[in-house]
């Protein structure tokens, strides 16, 4: 066979339609890339089976015998033609593995050439590149697309610059065509696209904990385990700064009391020791005094509150000795209580202004924190609430960390409860600065996970919402700590809504059976897309992530060589199918959302739970953790309506707006009372376990009502809501910057509501 070139005299047409001289060795080749691809994803999948040169050679000796018998009398033959060939011997010799890698290799090529050679999409590339360098944040969306990153500094416009090029690639090389049409297209939306090249994962729940205890490496030098609450919450930051650069997503902390705690025993114990030698000292007794086995004796502490009696073997019956001891406790508990308050102030301070991403982005940061019941812990939770209240260095409010104070009976939600005291402090920090949020882990979806002593069993959010829980790969691990979600994309449902609805006078009632016929198919293409991106993340390696994985912050990334790829790790996060604009949906059906009426609630959850059924179905089928979310709107809903308007032009109460409607939100622009509106929302966040939260919007100051505050938060814990938040109005004074909550004078800078505001303060004002 190796001489059938010189024997046929046959022309092969190349796709701009040139010919050139049949070459069988290019055929070897492209065949034997075809089983080396598929060596890799065995590799990653652990199987046994290898292929050698025998069965390269073997079909590609039947592939010419192909063309010998079928185009002996014809004097050209195209690539494509050529490529069918291949396909079809590599079935038939049962490689189907290696067929199926091969076509979507042929895909992934004309995708590319599409890329070039098609002038629409082309001339839409060259246009979006346009405008990330001649135009501002206010006159370009791409430059606004994500709230951290400033999109007219420098670091930032080329990150849009790689984040727009990225993302061509990724439809190009890394996925289906099916995929890349329907995110264009408005049917569903690829969350983070621009960083699926990468294989990075979206977010995470790290466990300080691990980290402290023998410290780590951000990769240019090793930082040794912390001694003090300072360098508690320094290292907290870091890590939080440190493991954004290996994802795309948010980075948040489930048990920030916990963590922090021994920092502040740590603390203690050396303001303890100064104390009582600075007490001694000044009284000349320190010759007459072992202080070696005052500092062992300290050193054996495991609580910050102990009778000090325990020293009485040391001070034995002097009354003067013991009013020294308990002088030295009283000043190292006021310092250690400053210091903390100094280590909260910094943590906050740091991630509103620390930069992560080639410095264009502050790093999306939460903590979740509320029932540590330890001295420590509570002098946590106090003092970051009080660091909160107080604001940033203007008295601004601080954006970052998202806090999230979680809610439990018998720690903090009775009155008899000891962290009662730091839940109602919770709620009067927040109706002036609006966080914290506020997650319930009594809520039956949380409750059904929480083991009493077990921290690691306790709910964590992300502050965008995202919740990680239920493994179905490791069911003896249920914990929130060490895991993230992977990938997440949305489903447009109000699309589908129009479609099989009554909202353009088609029909007199909904098509509910072919509505559910394409939310299914619809579902079951952004599971294979959510599959395609994972065996992307899978390929990946872990050197790939030198902190997230080198370090162990994801579950046993740091028992794996350098070199291994990630499946065995990552099956533990979590694939999550997203929808928004339920309520839009609803009145493209039925002509009423679910605020409106019980059938257009009811309807609305039915939809819920199929889409929650489907993905558990997929968990069945897959052994992943496949989730479901209800999406934040953000820049993703005017996407979607802006597209659909296009399409079906302006349905009143449908695409007559801007947006769609976050998630399963009722519309911030329906009228309902605040109890009604948590209790129609609350039975949604038992469907989406991939993550969920529902905000009040209230029209005037809390700070002067915390009863009523607390009131709302009590409301939605008896309804079942598993994340929660209020939103209120705060004021920005335009000289000096505070943001919060102003009366008639600035907290700020005392000045009052009708002095002039200089000329120069007006120039420079930013109205956005």
């Amino acid at each position: 066979m190796a001489d059938l070139k010189n024997k046929l005299s046959i022309a092969v047409v190349k796709r701009n339609g040139k010919k050139v001289d049949f070459d069988g060795s290019k055929i070897a080749v492209a065949i034997k890339k075809g089983f080396e691809n598929i060596v890799v994803l065995n590799e990653v999948d652990e199987e046994k089976r290898t292929y050698t040169e025998k069965d390269v050679n073997k079909v590609y000796n039947c592939v010419l015998k192909r063309i010998e018998k079928e185009y002996a009398d014809k004097d050209k033959i195209k690539i494509e033609e050529i490529q069918d060939l291949i396909e079809f011997e590599l079935s038939k010799q049962g490689y189907e593995d290696v067929r199926k890698s091969f076509a979507d290799y042929r895909e992934r090529r004309a995708q590319s050439r599409e890329l070039f050679f098609d002038d629409k999409r082309k001339h839409k590339f060259l246009k979006t590149i346009e405008g990330l360098g001649l135009k501002s944040a206010n006159e370009d969306d791409t430059k606004r697309e994500n709230a951290n990153i400033d999109g007219d500094s420098a670091m930032g416009t080329m990150l849009q610059y790689g984040s727009t090029i990225s993302k061509e690639f990724a439809k190009t090389y890394l996925m289906k065509k099916k995929f890349a049409d329907a995110h264009d297209d408005g049917y569903i939306h690829i969350h983070d696209m621009d960083f699926l090249a990468m294989g990075t994962t979206t977010c995470m729940q790290i466990e300080l904990d691990r980290l402290f205890k023998k410290g780590f490496s951000t990769g240019h030098g090793h930082l040794r385990p912390p001694k003090s609450i300072i360098s508690y919450s320094a290292l907290a930051a870091i890590a939080i700064q440190s493991n954004q650069n290996d994802q795309h997503g948010g980075q948040s902390i489930p048990a920030f009391d916990f963590y922090m705690a021994p920092g502040v025993l740590c603390t203690f114990k050396k303001q303890f020791k100064q104390q009582i030698y600075d007490v001694l000292d000044f009284q000349d007794m320190l010759p007459f005094i072992n202080m070696d086995r005052i500092e062992k004796e300290i050193d054996k502490l495991d609580s910050i509150e102990f009778d000090i009696n325990i020293f009485e073997g040391i001070y034995k019956d002097s009354e003067l000795m013991k009013r020294n001891f308990e002088k030295a406790y009283d000043k190292a508990i006021q310092k250690t209580d400053r210091e903390t308050y100094q280590a909260m102030e910094a943590f906050i301070h740091n991630l509103n202004t620390m930069h992560s991403r080639a410095g264009a982005q502050v790093p999306f940061s939460s903590i979740n924190f509320g029932t540590d019941t330890t001295p420590e812990g509570r002098m946590v939770i106090k003092n970051y609430l009080l660091a909160t209240e107080a604001g940033l260095g203007k008295g601004e409010t601080p954006i970052f960390p998202v806090s999230i104070f979680k809610v439990k009976e018998g720690v903090n939600y009775n009155k008899e409860d000891k962290n009662y005291d730091l839940f109602r402090l919770a709620c009067k920090v927040s109706s002036k600065r609006l966080f914290p949020n506020f997650s319930f882990l009594d809520a039956p979806f949380n409750l059904e996970y929480y083991k009493e002593g077990d921290v690691r069993t306790e709910v964590g959010y992300m502050g965008c919402r995202t919740r990680v829980m239920a493994d179905v790969t490791d069911l003896n691990n249920q914990t929130t700590g060490g895991r993230g979600n992977l990938s997440f994309t949305s489903i447009n449902l109000p699309r589908i809504g129009i479609k099989h609805g009554i909202c353009q006078n088609t029909r007199k009632k909904p098509d509910m059976e072919g509505f559910y016929a394409e939310l299914g198919e619809r579902m079951e293409l952004v599971r294979d897309q959510l599959l395609e991106r994972f065996e992307v993340q899978c390929n990946k390696r872990v050197y790939n992530f030198p902190f997230l994985l080198a370090q162990g912050v994801w579950t046993d990334g740091d028992k794996l060589k350098p070199t291994d790829r990630l499946r065995k790790i990552l099956k533990h996060g979590t694939l999550t199918i997203g929808f928004i604009g339920l309520a839009e949906t609803l009145k493209s059906l039925i002509g009423e959302h679910h605020g409106e009426s019980e059938k257009a609630q009811k309807l609305g959850l039915e939809i819920i739970q199929f889409m929650r059924n489907k993905c558990n179905e997929f968990c069945k089928e897959y052994n992943l953790n496949f989730t479901l979310i209800a999406t934040p709107a953000e820049g993703l809903s005017g996407r979607f309506v802006n597209i659909d308007k296009a399409i079906y032009g302006k349905i009143k109460g449908v695409t007559d707006k801007n947006y769609y409607t976050n998630s399963f939100h009722i519309p911030v622009y329906y009228k309902i009372n605040i109890k009604d509106k948590i209790e129609k929302e609350a039975p949604y966040h038992n469907l989406t376990n991939g993550g969920h939260i529902s905000y009040i919007e209230l029209d005037g100051d809390t700070v002067q009502n915390v009863d009523a505050f607390e009131s709302i938060i009590r409301l939605m814990k008896e309804s079942g809501i598993g994340y929660g938040a209020i939103n209120h109005p705060v004021d920005r004074d335009p000289v000096c910057g505070y943001v919060g909550v102003i009366e008639d004078v600035c907290p700020g800078c005392g000045r009052k509501e009708f002095d002039a505001v200089p000329l120069e303060e007006i120039k420079n004002f930013n109205c956005n």
